[in-house]
């Protein structure tokens, strides 16, 4: 059985590499008691961040979402390993955006394309 511990120990988060993409990602406990992996050393302006998508560290250690809007221009958040994964499908967080990424694409597509050849010496004679 072991010696009694004066204090229980408590499930402590860490480090696990995601089975997607083989990256550290952080295991932090929630408010709920659940657990979240988020993305390590990185911690954007919580204002750059939806804020379905914001966790923000307690001092306790644990994170929680933070919706409030807007929020502190100089609060900092954390965000999901899974919004950063670069081999899962990136979710649809603003619809504007899809269309300006899908638009972007396109419009880099075009400018790969071949220049048009360059105009001949002699024009033809058009009469």
């Amino acid at each position: 059985m072991g010696r009694p511990e004066k204090k229980p120990r408590r499930l402590s988060g860490g480090r696990s590499r995601c089975p997607a993409c083989g990256l550290s990602q952080d295991r932090v406990l929630t408010l709920d008691h659940d657990w979240v992996l988020l993305e390590p050393n990185m911690n954007p302006l919580a204002h750059t961040v939806p804020a379905a998508h914001r966790w923000i560290e307690l001092t306790d250690g644990r994170v929680t979402v933070y919706g409030v809007c807007p929020p502190d221009q100089s609060q900092r958040c954390r965000v999901e390993h899974r919004l950063a994964c670069p081999a899962q499908p990136r979710p649809d967080l603003w619809p504007w955006l899809t269309s300006l990424r899908t638009e972007n694409a396109r419009r880099a597509e075009r400018h790969l394309d071949p220049e048009p050849p360059p105009p001949p010496e002699e024009w033809p004679y058009a009469g």
